[in-house]
């Protein structure tokens, strides 16, 4: 039984590489969805939320408005410094239960902890391994453009409001260089699934 946490900045692929470690047997928790599981209606995440924000940032049916959230915070740091603290604590809970009951059950061989935010938010404390997925920087942009239907210099602003990926690179036990084809992509993360989770000295 492995836990590793799977990094990577906007447009590396991150999740592309999490459905590839699910198909070969892993059990995948994205924190992108377990960030809108603790805002959904009734939740305590949402309460503190619009105790902070107002109710501005609910839909009609009592939804978080997510687009609007994402507008208030983009450009103010004390925004969004109020909402991770709402918000991270509520993920942290939610993933450390996820470990602790995949070391009682052992179902799979493997649980990934799919998170944009692995190190930022101190999580990869919480893992045995970190993977990193990285991307060569045009690359990132081109995919960003193409995905988000953004211009370059919008593509740009929003991977200079992340952690620099060099900087992450001193946290990783394994790095997937994304920057080529699905096939090759591939190759590296089987070569990492023998050498980490095949591997009898992997499971000690």
């Amino acid at each position: 039984m492995l836990v590793v946490g799977l990094t990577g900045n906007i447009g590396s692929g991150k999740s592309s590489v999490a459905r590839m470690l699910q198909e070969m047997g892993a059990t995948v928790i994205d924190t992108d969805r377990v960030a809108r599981d603790v805002v959904a209606p009734g939740t305590p995440g949402l309460q503190k939320t619009v105790a902070c924000f107002g109710r501005q940032v609910l839909k009609n049916d009592g939804t978080l408005n997510r687009p609007l959230m994402a507008q208030i915070v983009f450009n103010d740091p004390a925004a969004l410094a109020r909402l991770n603290a709402i918000v991270h604590p509520e993920i942290r809970s939610r993933v450390a239960a996820a470990i602790a009951d995949y070391k009682r059950s052992g179902s799979t061989p493997l649980l990934v902890i799919e998170a944009p935010l692995l190190i930022e938010t101190g999580m990869h404390k919480m893992v045995d391994r970190v993977w990193l997925v990285t991307v060569d920087p045009r690359i990132q942009v081109q995919r960003i453009i193409a995905r988000n239907h953004t211009t370059a210099e919008q593509a740009r602003k929003r991977i200079s409001a992340q952690m620099p990926q060099e900087d992450k690179i001193p946290y990783a036990d394994r790095i997937i260089d994304n920057s080529g084809s699905p096939e090759k992509t591939l190759q590296q993360v089987r070569q990492i699934w023998s050498d980490d989770i095949e591997r009898p000295e992997a499971q000690a």
